[in-house]
């Protein structure tokens, strides 16, 4: 990854979600996998933030990143509690998403493995469709899916 160019990392809370994370990148032409990587999980929704700090986002103005965690069905309160710790010039580089209660859910919902699951998230963003962004299990993430449409889908498709 050439950290001077445009590249999103990704920050997983668990190992379900980095296997979400996996099957996204798994849907990128082997050109642009090289412009995202999938860190190592963060150990619950409330080590990402720590996680953030040590990417240097700062020192790399052409990183994304996104925190990809549980919601627990708590959106709004999780969503406000980590939107509130993120510095506000990094606000428009930051991206929080994930399963409205958690990946094992929609991974029951869906009757998919989480790779596939993820797949099928990556195939959304390249199509502009919401075939599994639209799922209720997903669905509260309209308004961060659309910034991340805008800043980060044409630096991966």
């Amino acid at each position: 990854m050439n950290r001077e160019q445009p590249h999103v990392v990704i920050l997983p809370e668990d190992d379900r979600n980095r296997q979400l994370a996996n099957g996204f990148q798994l849907q990128l032409n082997w050109d642009r996998q090289r412009w995202m990587r999938v860190l190592p999980v963060a150990g619950g929704w409330s080590y990402v933030l720590p996680g953030l700090s040590t990417l240097q986002m700062d020192h790399w103005p052409q990183r994304f990143a996104v925190l990809l965690i549980d919601f627990d069905n708590q959106f709004t309160a999780r969503l406000q509690t980590l939107k509130a710790q993120i510095p506000p010039h990094l606000g428009d580089r930051v991206f929080i998403l994930g399963a409205l209660d958690d990946p094992e859910a929609l991974k029951k919902a869906l009757k998919k493995p989480y790779e596939d699951i993820g797949s099928a998230m990556a195939e959304d963003c390249r199509q502009q469709t919401n075939t599994t962004w639209g799922h209720p299990s997903l669905q509260h993430n309209v308004a961060e899916l659309e910034r991340l449409r805008q800043r980060v889908v044409p630096i991966l498709f």
